[in-house]
């Protein structure tokens, strides 16, 4: 046990894994702060309220999006906040991945308490929790997977949320009504999302948000 204080965010969909992740941290880090998050939209508001945030332990798969997404979003908007990936998958190749598109570990679901304590004492050290050093092995990220990452991390919050909402259909008054916006915000931030996206037209936006892995809400 460690009396380090420590700001902690889980971000998962599955009530029951936060809560049971949640009481084994607060056991080992008792004086810490720990929040959760059961989709990517309320992490991104965790991440804009608290003014500090020592450790993410975001899952591979959240509403909002699938894949390496929330990574990429979460890295290039609060690059001050190391993110660790949590996975049923904990394949090599997918802890490879996650490590290249910039996780500072990855844990997987079934991980001992230990694991999980070692993998954010090392994070915290200002280390990257890469036990099998897959690092080492000069994994690089392909062409394709490098042009999606810059795509996912041109995207401001905002705009990601407005690019989630899209994605489920809505018309550009029901994202306003849902992100308490006017509807010329809206406006501006899909002819924003259009622009870095290359396209022309709401079909050929959501076609390419859910190649880079946002999904809806």
């Amino acid at each position: 046990m460690t009396e380090s204080a420590i700001s902690i965010v889980i971000a998962d969909d599955h009530p029951l894994f936060r809560q049971a992740l949640s009481s084994t941290l607060a056991n080992h880090y008792p004086a810490s702060c720990i929040y959760e998050a059961q989709d990517i939209a309320s992490l991104q508001q965790q991440l804009s309220l608290l003014s500090q945030v020592d450790v993410v332990l975001l899952d591979l798969n959240m509403p909002g999006c699938i894949g390496f997404a929330g990574l990429i979003h979460i890295n290039a908007n609060y690059p001050q906040v190391p993110v660790i990936m949590i996975s049923a998958d904990d394949s090599q190749a997918m802890m490879a991945k996650a490590l290249t598109n910039g996780a500072a570990g990855f844990i997987s679901k079934t991980s001992s308490a230990e694991t999980i304590y070692n993998a954010i004492d090392t994070i915290m050290l200002g280390d990257i929790w890469d036990p099998d050093k897959l690092l080492q092995k000069n994994l690089e990220p392909n062409e394709i997977d490098e042009q999606n990452a810059r795509l996912i991390a041109s995207l401001t919050p905002m705009q990601f949320k407005v690019a989630s909402l899209l994605i489920n259909g809505l018309l550009n008054k029901q994202i306003a009504a849902e992100l308490s916006v006017t509807e010329a915000t809206v406006k501006a931030h899909i002819t924003s999302i259009f622009r870095k996206l290359d396209v022309s037209s709401r079909t050929q936006a959501v076609l390419v948000l859910d190649k880079l892995g946002i999904c809806g809400q």
